[in-house]
């Protein structure tokens, strides 16, 4: 019933907040009448602080239309590779005239980006993208809204991630060889299950797996995220968060946890530093601050769009990755799309080297989270195992922005390279017993 409300709710505002944004031009135009009356400005600023705080925010686009590749720009086109009931496999493909560029190119690493499914959309790692543009060929998994997607497509469990991952990786090894795989928080756990599983069975590893500030083992420097999960019993989740999609969108009757919800979720940690953002735009609107009003809409214009998540994936998620930690307890029975039970077992990954990245200050995913993926994959050679910690960076700070640029790519893109093949050679890549450059960056594991 409270999506219901919600949506309700969000109707009747929706006609107020298209007009406050109509008055928010009024006053702020010189040429209009109600641009020349006293504190236009200021009457200006206040509608259109009134108009983002109520209207609706949809799904971004990525954007990315070039890229600079050493001085030369690269066109960038965006394409759906795969498409699956609940994600799809995004490709960012380059283009250039420029023949030596092109030659480049082709011989680049292929990486595979596994964005979070937890409330944002794959846009979040935008920046994480464009970045790796310049020197990979980048696939993504871009996660659909599950109120869009109809009942009729099924369910969606915390095994249907893994095995969509395990696909999107067959997918890119037939294309091109092998891959490197990357993954940003949330999925670093599904990640490495997908993987273990490939291992057991025999399956070509990727060449390398990075996992980014993830919950590995989440018991590890708890924070306030683990801690929700934990004091919180699985039929508290059930019956608090989750509800049915309203009938006015295509996955009408599916059982979701809510975006608005976890939209609230995620103000409720730093409400005070919402609020003073808001009140800096407010000024900044005043002040004729364009510049930084337009980075202040650039952040919520991501921040403030959410899409709901299907109800199995998430409990199932709670239970098993901030209640019981199967993974590192090695209790986690996946079930394959055959139907059968596999058992998740990290130690038997030896082909695939492991690069762990943390953020000093990241209060979602605690100090030694991430790392203890080192302890899990035991099987990988120690000479193929890194672990970095960034200095001074928060959990967004590892992918996105000036530390992710300047500090925590230059380290992922030498890790990729150490460990693709050259042109021609082989498709994986030999076991590097201590082999690898060191980097006073990067810490041995």
């Amino acid at each position: 019933m409270l999506y219901q409300i919600y949506e309700t709710q969000r109707s009747i505002i929706e006609p107020i907040t298209d007009l406050a944004a109509v008055a928010a031009k009024l006053y702020a135009n010189p040429l209009s009448p109600l641009g020349q009356v006293p504190m236009a400005q200021r009457v200006s600023a206040s509608f259109d602080l009134l108009h983002r705080l109520g209207k609706d925010y949809e799904k971004p686009e990525f954007g990315i239309r070039t890229v600079d590749v050493d001085g030369v720009e690269v066109a960038i086109h965006e394409r759906i590779e795969i498409d699956k009931p609940f994600c799809e496999l995004r490709r960012f493909k380059r283009f250039s005239d420029d023949l030596p560029t092109l030659d480049k190119l082709k011989g680049q690493p292929v990486v595979l980006l596994v964005a979070p499914l937890s409330g944002h959309y794959a846009t979040l790692l935008r920046d994480t993208v464009r970045t790796m543009l310049k020197d990979h060929k980048v696939y993504i998994t871009d996660w659909k809204n599950a109120r869009l997607v109809p009942l009729s497509e099924g369910e969606f469990h915390l095994d249907d991630y893994v095995n969509y991952v395990q696909d999107f990786i067959r997918y890119l090894q037939q294309t091109y060889g092998n891959c490197h795989v990357m993954s940003v928080c949330q999925p670093t756990v599904p990640v490495l299950a997908a993987i273990s599983l490939m291992a057991s069975r025999g399956e070509t590893a990727p060449l390398s797996m990075i996992m980014m500030g993830g919950p590995i083992d989440a018991s590890k420097s708890p924070t306030a995220v683990n801690n929700l999960a934990t004091q919180r019993s699985h039929a508290w989740f059930e019956n608090n968060v989750i509800y049915r999609v309203p009938p006015k969108f295509p996955g009408a009757g599916r059982r979701v946890y809510p975006g608005f919800l976890q939209h609230a979720g995620f103000v409720a940690m730093n409400p005070d530093r919402h609020a003073s953002s808001h009140y800096d735009y407010f000024r900044d609107l005043i002040k004729g601050d364009m510049s930084s009003a337009e980075s202040h809409r650039a952040f919520y214009d991501e921040y403030n769009a959410v899409l709901d998540m299907d109800a199995d994936y998430y409990l199932e998620t709670i239970e098993t990755v901030f209640q019981e930690y199967k993974l590192v307890k090695g209790t986690w029975d996946v079930k394959n799309p055959e139907g059968e039970l596999e058992r998740v077992r990290p130690q038997d990954i030896q082909g695939s080297a492991l690069l762990t990245i943390e953020g000093e200050l990241d209060d979602i995913s605690g100090s030694g989270q991430t790392a203890a993926a080192h302890d899990l994959c035991a099987a990988v050679p120690s000479g193929n195992r890194r672990h970095f910690e960034v200095p001074g960076a928060g959990h967004y700070g590892i992918f996105s922005g000036r530390r992710w640029r300047e500090m925590v790519y230059p380290v992922v893109k030498s890790f990729i390279q150490d460990y693709q093949p050259a042109t021609g050679s082989a498709t994986t890549a030999p076991a590097r017993k201590g082999g690898t450059r060191r980097r006073n960056s990067t810490t041995p594991v």
